[in-house]
């Protein structure tokens, strides 16, 4: 579903050029919920601004769907992203103007879905999401728990190919946190849909099925984090 082959990227300021990412590569296989998990500094933004299609990398390719989104132009990316990508954001970022469910249905409306279809859909999801009762309520009249659902809801929308959630319990006390790592859990099982979980929280990387590290730009192995954790030995006297 998703595939990063040998992904080099670096940021210019003024003539120096500073490398962030260094020759990453991994795949993730259609239905997987993985998790990108990294400290401050270590990359992970810069890697999913480019597998979501906000940015190119300097070098490598990025496959979703078996589509290069590298080699895309920006308005085809833009309707590509549409229809494939779903995004959950630390802020929940919803409309406070529009209701829960207009919320919801949003990313049809710039696909041209028809009102009772849209509505239908937007519906069923809030049922999923486990807050059915509040779809003609606005965003602030939601705790943090239940916008982020919302926010879920609106990611899956589309039935995209692929969902990024960008520190999705971030701004969430522990008890509300376990309960939207549930939601995505649960989600991932009945839908069948791919997540990618951005996060610095070893706890919540834990319950993905893999975890990708990133450190320092560079792209952590399963063994290199076990070498490392192995005592040293002491130096004999």
């Amino acid at each position: 579903m998703l595939r990063v082959e040998n992904i080099k990227h670096s940021f210019k300021t003024g003539n120096e050029w500073t490398p962030v990412l260094h020759d990453i590569s991994f795949n993730v296989k259609q239905g997987e919920m993985v998790a990108l998990l990294g400290s401050s500094g270590s990359g992970k933004s810069t890697m999913l601004n480019l597998m979501a299609g906000l940015m190119k990398p300097t070098e490598g390719h990025i496959f979703i769907a078996d589509h290069d989104i590298v080699k895309m132009g920006e308005n085809k990316l833009s309707v590509f992203r549409r229809k494939h990508i779903g995004f959950i954001f630390q802020a929940y970022e919803l409309i406070t103007s529009l209701t829960v469910r207009e919320n919801v249905e949003l990313p049809l409306v710039f696909q041209s879905v028809s009102p009772s279809i849209r509505k239908q859909k937007a519906l069923a999801l809030l049922e999923q999401v486990g807050i059915p009762d509040k779809a003609d309520l606005f965003p602030s009249q939601l705790s943090g728990g239940q916008q982020q659902r919302v926010s879920i809801a609106r990611s899956l929308i589309t039935e995209p190919s692929v969902i990024f959630a960008d520190e999705p319990t971030g701004n969430l006390d522990s008890k509300t946190e376990d309960e939207i790592i549930d939601i995505l859990l649960k989600l991932n099982r009945t839908m069948n849909t791919t997540f990618i979980v951005v996060t610095h929280e070893h706890e919540v990387a834990e319950q993905m099925q893999r975890i990708f590290s990133l450190r320092d730009g560079y792209l952590i192995t399963e063994e290199q984090k076990a070498a490392e954790a192995e005592p040293q030995e002491e130096e004999t006297q």
